[in-house]
């Protein structure tokens, strides 16, 4: 239901010179005085990091990793029935806590031996062509606030869940931190505008949002479905499609509701031999042909 570097929380610096989220009205955490201040101080943190040194823990509040807790519980149930068995590996791999917020120093740690993926705290926007392409630096920008505690099992926009359960234990499997870092290296090759954000939908409709044909039954391998309580049991009734660049390049989505049109990859190599070879080879007049509207 969002897609990282464009529809975070805007951030901006007060005339005297503190920080503010600009949360919705619709927000559920709008109206809590408490939990917005939590996150512009959260956000102040991500701002004062300096690239290369560890990044800066935040001091969670019970009632925050009483969030976690939840969460990672019901989501732990879910995955094990739709999640396909590479994300599974991964989580067997990283074995996340599940009774606290693990902070992304400690989330870098146990990635790095296992395929040199670390965290970069982000206050809020990144900038697309910088969230992708540090991807092919093994870097991964991540928020590090949590969901408002009065609807655990939702947010409007990716927290520390979606960041960390959703992209963190596909991290710690080989076969995909190798497609997060073709991915950063396409938009990085990438010239224009336009064949950017071509990548980032790609991205989109696969690591973030894509499906695929598994033992029999439809699994689920995007971060964004399988840190979302709603949509992880509601991906299988979505309009799914075959796997395709061009059309997953072009076509539009609506971040404020479930994902319904979906891409199934075959299995995993058969993701790694479309998508990873496209990304490994792309370039703009690549990309524009692919974009040509069908005659």
């Amino acid at each position: 239901m969002f897609e990282e570097a464009q529809y975070l929380a805007p951030v901006t610096r007060r005339a005297d010179g503190s920080i503010e989220v600009e949360l919705s009205r619709s927000h559920p955490g709008f109206a809590d005085p408490v939990y917005r201040e939590r996150r512009n101080r959260i956000a102040e943190l991500a701002l004062r990091h300096v690239p290369g040194e560890p990044i800066p823990a935040v001091e969670y509040t019970p009632e925050e990793h009483e969030v976690w807790r939840i969460v990672s519980a019901e989501l732990a149930v879910a995955h094990r029935e739709l999640a396909v068995a590479e994300y599974l590996h991964g989580c067997e791999r990283l074995a996340l806590p599940k009774d606290r917020i693990p902070q992304l120093e400690e989330v870098s740690d146990w990635l790095e031996p296992l395929t040199g993926f670390r965290y970069l705290p982000a206050a809020g926007l990144v900038e697309l062509r910088e969230f992708y392409g540090t991807l092919a630096d093994s870097l991964f920008h991540s928020t590090q606030y949590i969901r408002h505690h009065s609807v655990p099992l939702y947010t409007p926009e990716p927290d520390v869940v979606h960041e960390v359960i959703g992209h963190a234990n596909a991290l710690a499997s080989d076969r995909f931190a190798a497609l997060y870092r073709l991915a950063g290296e396409a938009a990085r090759r990438v010239e224009t505008r336009e064949a950017l954000e071509f990548v980032s939908k790609v991205f989109w409709f696969t690591l973030e949002f894509g499906v695929m044909a598994e033992g029999g039954e439809l699994k689920a391998y995007g971060a964004g479905i399988l840190s979302s309580y709603g949509e992880i049991r509601e991906f299988r009734q979505m309009d799914i499609r075959p796997l395709d660049l061009a059309a997953m390049g072009t076509t539009t989505y609506d971040i404020t509701h479930y994902q319904d049109v979906l891409f199934r990859a075959e299995s995993m190599a058969h993701l790694e031999d479309v998508v990873g070879a496209f990304w490994a080879t792309c370039d703009d007049d690549a990309i524009a042909r692919l974009a040509l509207p069908v005659s």
